[in-house]
């Protein structure tokens, strides 16, 4: 009997397949909640991006910046600093735009500060990675198709 996987890996079964790839990226922007995040947008800004935008958020015309957008990646350190988390969120939230938060710098991080900055960033975000090694950023936004 052919198991389940060659079977889906036969000729017959490749005419489903999706033959290219989803050459689309997205448009991304990248905000920064916090000095913590600011260094790290800093830092991703200097590479290649398909259409990822940097910005912190107490920039100019974030609200349309937004709208623009088809992912909103948050960037806040540990330690509760992310105040502006609720704004950035309802402006997602109003253009029904996904989000997903990451707390950076959390590897030398105490529980108590990476708890903080968890509870004011987590209500606004569908994921939240807690990022021991900031270079693990760039792999995800790669990911996304930023």
């Amino acid at each position: 009997m052919i198991s389940e996987s060659a079977r889906m890996s036969s000729t017959a079964e490749a005419r489903f397949r999706v033959q290219a790839p989803n050459s689309t990226p997205r448009a991304t922007a990248v905000i920064a909640l916090d000095a913590a995040g600011e260094a790290v947008a800093g830092r991703l800004a200097r590479s290649h991006w398909a259409r990822a935008t940097f910005l912190t958020a107490a920039g100019p015309d974030l609200d349309g910046q937004i709208a623009a957008a088809d992912l909103v990646v948050l960037l806040a350190g540990p330690g509760g600093h992310a105040h502006a988390a609720p704004a950035v969120g309802q402006a997602c939230r109003r253009h029904q735009v996904m989000t997903t938060g990451f707390i950076v710098g959390a590897g030398a991080a105490s529980e108590s500060a990476l708890s903080k900055t968890l509870a004011q960033v987590r209500p606004w975000s569908l994921m939240v990675v807690i990022a021991n090694d900031d270079g693990y950023i760039d792999d995800m936004l790669r990911a996304l198709r930023a």
